[in-house]
């Protein structure tokens, strides 16, 4: 044993010196913020004019390519920026180069710019600071990179226009809810993203780019859960609301109008999502300002609306094909139009969306559609009804 022990010593000996000979390996030099974010984007581009047998027939809210004179247009030109600035804060910021005013197409316009505080290590609880979405919604959540029908629905959009705007935000979520509303997105279910299961804030109320009118805030709630079954379904279900007051941003001479007005809603969703069929629908239900043709005034009135959809999602041969049907309803006035302008909506659409590779999708969609708007400059009325099949391709990069 001791000879072995000799024998042995020597080599363990020079081994340990030359160890100690050796420099110990630099560390790693520590990440650097901008090696955190990343950037990406998506482009869609439309022609609406096949079938069309009404060239009277517009959609402002929608889409402003389509009617007379409409042609090829680009329709959203986005590029994100996000990221985790350390494992507290991240940030993301996204603008539009495909956004039109005043005549004036493809100018870049600022659509969120928010960042987030993380409150815990667990990540379950967040504040949000900026311009961003307001959680009301699941179909106003949901970017239009994932929707399927070409437009988000009049009822529910018309609460707030843009989907965004500037306040500050609290959300909630444990790590299986968390979890499952990423691979609600990622799998291609075309689900809304992490907004939290409870959410609640206040903001402006003017809604997204445009400065605050009055000297008090929106406040808005949300409750969501995406549960899932044993046999792998996901569903789905949720309310939300939000209260405020607020200010007519444009209104015709002689038309008259209060300094600002009630504006308020509650909305229920619900989501069976396509594994392979799904079903989803959304109504809400609110007071807002609203055009009044027989006193040519803006006052206070009840509106509602909402929408139904089905659709089937399939794949082969490694594609994605996705056909779907939607019917969706508004009754009442848009705060943001001319003369909060009144509406009544009947559309009914159909299409179908295709998905040969992840980065591009080509859709086609068919509109039938029955549009009545009043307004201090069409006070008789401007009905159009019509049909037209329209075509999107769009890239994701």
């Amino acid at each position: 044993m001791a000879a072995a022990f000799l024998a042995v010593t020597p080599s363990v000996l020079r081994a340990q010196t030359d160890s100690t000979k050796r420099p110990a390996p630099a560390p790693a030099p520590p990440a650097k913020w901008y090696d955190r974010i990343s950037l990406r984007g998506y482009a869609q581009v439309r022609y609406n004019r096949l079938f069309e047998n009404n060239r009277q027939l517009v959609c402002p809210q929608c889409d402003r390519s389509i009617g007379n004179n409409g042609g090829l247009f680009l329709r959203r030109g986005r590029l994100i920026l996000s990221g985790d600035i350390n494992n507290r804060v991240s940030i993301y910021v996204q603008p539009d180069y495909a956004s039109d005013a005043a005549g004036t197409q493809h100018y870049l316009q600022l659509r969120d710019a928010y960042f987030d505080l993380w409150l815990d290590a667990k990540k379950e609880h967040q504040l949000r600071f900026g311009q961003s979405k307001v959680p009301f919604g699941f179909e106003n959540l949901q970017s239009s990179s994932n929707r399927i029908p070409l437009d988000r629905n009049d009822g529910l959009n018309s609460a707030v226009p843009n989907e965004r705007d500037f306040g500050l935000f609290y959300y909630w979520a444990n790590s299986t809810a968390r979890r499952r509303f990423r691979i609600l997105t990622d799998s291609g279910l075309k689900g809304t993203g992490d907004y939290g299961v409870f959410g609640f804030g206040a903001m402006n109320g003017q809604t997204a780019n445009r400065p605050e009118a009055n000297n008090s805030l929106h406040t808005v709630a949300r409750l969501t859960y995406p549960f899932r079954l044993k046999n792998g379904q996901f569903i789905e279900a949720g309310i939300q609301g939000y209260t405020g007051r607020f200010v007519l941003p444009t209104r015709t001479t002689g038309v008259r109008a209060l300094p600002e007005y009630k504006d308020e809603r509650m909305a229920v969703s619900f989501m069976w999502y396509a594994q392979p069929f799904g079903f989803e629908g959304e109504w809400n239900w609110g007071t807002g300002p609203e055009y009044q043709a027989a006193t040519r005034s803006v006052e206070s009135g009840r509106l509602e609306g909402g929408f139904l959809q089905t659709n089937y999602r399939f794949q082969t041969h490694g594609q994605v094909i996705q056909p779907f049907v939607r019917a969706h309803f508004f009754s009442g006035g848009k705060k943001v139009e001319q003369d909060a302008r009144h509406y009544e909506v009947h559309e009914y659409e159909s299409g179908i969306e295709w998905l040969p590779t992840p980065s591009f999708e080509l859709t086609a969609h068919y509109t039938r559609s029955d549009r009545l708007m009043v307004d201090g400059q069409l006070p008789a009325g401007f009905r159009q009804k019509g049909g037209l099949l329209r075509l999107q391709a769009q890239f994701n990069y």
